[in-house]
């Protein structure tokens, strides 16, 4: 993590803290939206026209917000239609480091720059940059996704829909919840500075962990019986949780391994065409252990935990 300041990058593993130790995550500032004829998005920002090859998706691979757009991309079939840089898994003093295709530049916050002379603030991914006129359309992952599920379908033909308007209270509702206690909740824990604002986080985590497995016990997915936006925006962070979160955020009440619902969805999720190859588990705890010195400050990375995602699940079958 880090930020902009009068032009100048600013080393930090945090957006702000508050005087109890607690995280706090600023919020995205390009938030312009990707639309099928280019008209205004839903938020009222901008719009930006879908077209085939306009636009390069920057991501980590390490992280599940990036994640999240990369799952989108080979859930809609748009691998042709847009493409993509990672970048390297290690962040350091300069931020995200990448092999830039289209500029030349060795880190994201260059990109910023690049799109605003002016700008500060956080320097994060996803980034969906739009080559034609030169800057960010947007770094909110959580409207990027959305711009995927439907901007690009009279091109590529593919309607299906993960987040349909019968569904979309049902969905906001979980996504509020997943998102404060659970996405960011690991954050929450392992950046917490106090110990009270450490259990505070970590109480609040694992209440909606046993929340979500109380609803995954009796139905398929998280808004009912059809795979939504809400089951891939809680996997990219069950996902990670054994491998990182558990030991590196000290979120170890219990791995996910240890839930009966929890862990056959994430398998059934990670089994869905495409999805496996996004997952990249080297990147994933290469970036965490080695990234986070103030966390992990001798940069070891472990060698466990021995995971298997392709065993058959046996969920609502």
């Amino acid at each position: 993590m880090g930020l902009l300041q009068q032009g100048k990058w600013v080393d930090k593993w945090y957006d702000t803290k508050n005087s109890d130790g607690e995280f706090r995550r600023q919020d995205s500032r390009f938030r312009s939206w990707l639309t099928a004829n280019g008209e205004t998005g839903p938020n009222g920002e901008q719009g930006f026209k879908a077209e085939k090859g306009r636009y390069h998706l920057y991501v980590s691979l390490a992280c599940p917000w990036a994640h999240r757009t990369l799952i989108f991309r080979e859930l809609k079939g748009l691998q042709d239609y847009i493409d993509v840089t990672a970048v390297e898994p290690i962040m350091l003093e300069n931020g995200w480091e990448l092999n830039d295709p289209l500029y030349g530049f060795d880190y994201t916050y260059q990109l910023y720059l690049k799109a605003d002379p002016s700008y500060e603030g956080r320097v994060t991914v996803p980034i969906l940059w739009d080559k034609q006129t030169q800057t960010i359309v947007s770094n909110e992952s959580s409207e990027i996704i959305r711009m995927f599920n439907s901007a690009f379908n009279h091109l590529t033909g593919n309607h299906s829909d993960y987040y349909p308007q019968d569904l979309r209270n049902q969905i906001d509702s979980v996504n509020t919840r997943v998102y404060d206690t659970i996405n960011n909740g690991v954050y929450l824990s392992g950046f917490a500075t106090t110990q009270e604002a450490y259990e505070k986080a970590f109480t609040a985590l694992f209440e909606s962990l046993d929340w979500v497995e109380g609803i995954l016990s009796k139905q398929r997915y998280l808004a009912g019986e059809q795979l939504t936006e809400a089951d891939w925006r809680l996997f990219t962070t069950l996902i990670r949780f054994d491998a990182v979160y558990f030991g590196h955020f000290k979120t170890n009440r219990q791995q996910i391994a240890d839930y009966p619902a929890l862990s056959n969805y994430v398998r059934e999720l990670y089994q869905v065409k495409g999805i496996a190859e996004t997952v990249n588990f080297a990147h994933i705890k290469t970036h965490y252990y080695a990234s986070h010195l103030t966390i992990n400050p001798t940069g070891i990375i472990p060698v466990g935990p021995a995971q298997d995602f392709t065993q058959a699940h046996n969920r609502h079958q």
